[in-house]
């Protein structure tokens, strides 16, 4: 019997390392009590975030709000861990083992403060832009970048901190590197053609666009792909790197289009009605504060018809608008026209028999 409560005495102690089980409790009051402050600390500031959020408060104190009301309990874990730790005698090699504990749980807390302080200064610059549809389009792929360089350089100073030499290991991976890159070339190829399209901008957000046989308006610019909304209803998508590849007609940056109109009429049209026209049209043209007349021509004689040309243009034309701007010119066009007593031309044909040749035949 005494020797069995002996071995579990030893095991007892291997257990806990050889420290006294009062020092135990007492580190783990510790590491309570600061798990628990820092707990209560951080949801205080939380509930007080949105007087923190004023915008009339600077920037750097809604910033720390932020950040602090966005706090993980893995921080709260590392801290206490390391508080509780310090009054322990602890082998050398249990202390590497809670030093790098506590330093990677802080690391990945610092990841998610540098990723939330990039969110809080693009939100906080689209606020300031308002709607704008160029910046707009930018944020995921401006966010994503960001993130992504964030975490390798905190995996960098992890390893760094863990032994590793990460000199050999950034010549090594720069060597494996180049088959990764050759085995995702494809999906490389997509996300450096995003970042193309987010620095150069040749499209936003809400803007129409013809790409080869697509036609649609873009509602989203990933990073791999960009979605389009077509005139039929159906989501067009397209890779980023094809899209680039492509001849690409951007009308969302039409400053004016250009409307042309062909009016035939017959050639019955007394001449006096048909050199009373062109100005007719411009005046018609000229009623509307969307419309720039540029000009009105007899383009040519038909084969049955007078062909006048009509050209003016639309400012800043949305679709929708332009066609209604158009159907209004066209009425106009035939109230006066009918109101003159002119009739539009049909297509015909006049065929001329030459009777004798007729009766010789019969």
């Amino acid at each position: 019997m005494g020797d069995f409560i002996s071995n579990k005495v030893s095991a007892l102690q291997a257990l806990l390392l050889g420290i006294p089980p009062a020092d135990w409790l007492i580190a783990a009051i510790v590491g309570s009590v600061v798990w628990a402050a820092l707990w209560i600390l951080r949801d205080l500031i939380a509930s007080r975030y949105q007087k923190y959020a004023n915008s009339n408060n600077p920037t750097l104190i809604r910033l720390l709000g932020y950040l602090i009301g966005n706090t993980k309990q893995i921080l709260f874990f590392a801290v206490a861990l390391d508080a509780a730790q310090e009054s322990l005698p602890l082998p050398d090699r249990v202390q590497r083992i809670v030093s790098n504990t506590v330093m990677i749980l802080i690391l990945i807390q610092v990841g998610l403060w540098a990723g939330r302080t990039v969110r809080f200064y693009l939100e906080m610059k689209e606020l300031e832009r308002g709607a704008d549809r160029v910046f707009s389009g930018s944020l995921d792929i401006i966010s994503f970048v960001a993130r992504m360089l964030i975490w390798s350089l905190l995996i960098l100073v992890a390893l760094d901190n863990l032994g590793v030499n990460i000199t050999a290991l950034l010549a090594g991976l720069g060597v494996g590197g180049v088959a990764v890159a050759l085995a995702l070339q494809n999906v490389l190829g997509d996300l450096f053609a995003s970042l193309s399209i987010a620095l150069d901008k040749p499209f936003v957000i809400g803007d129409n666009l013809t790409i080869d046989t697509f036609i649609g308006k873009v509602e989203h610019i990933g990073i791999k792909t960009t979605r389009l909304r077509s005139e039929s209803g159906e989501q067009i998508i397209l890779s980023n790197a094809d899209i680039l590849k492509s001849r690409v007609r951007n009308f969302g940056r039409l400053p004016q289009q250009r409307i042309l109109t062909t009016i035939r009429l017959g050639y019955d049209t007394p001449a006096e009605k048909l050199k009373a026209l062109p100005k007719l049209l411009e005046e018609i043209v000229r009623e509307h504060s969307q419309a720039r007349f540029e000009r009105c021509h007899l383009k040519s004689l038909g084969e049955s018809s007078f062909q006048f040309e009509l050209s003016y243009f639309v400012q800043q034309p949305a679709v929708n608008s332009m066609l209604d701007l158009q159907q209004a010119v066209n009425f106009r066009i035939i109230d006066e026209l009918r109101g003159l007593g002119v009739e539009f031309a049909y297509p015909a044909q006049l065929l001329l028999l030459d009777r004798h040749r007729a009766a010789g035949e019969k």
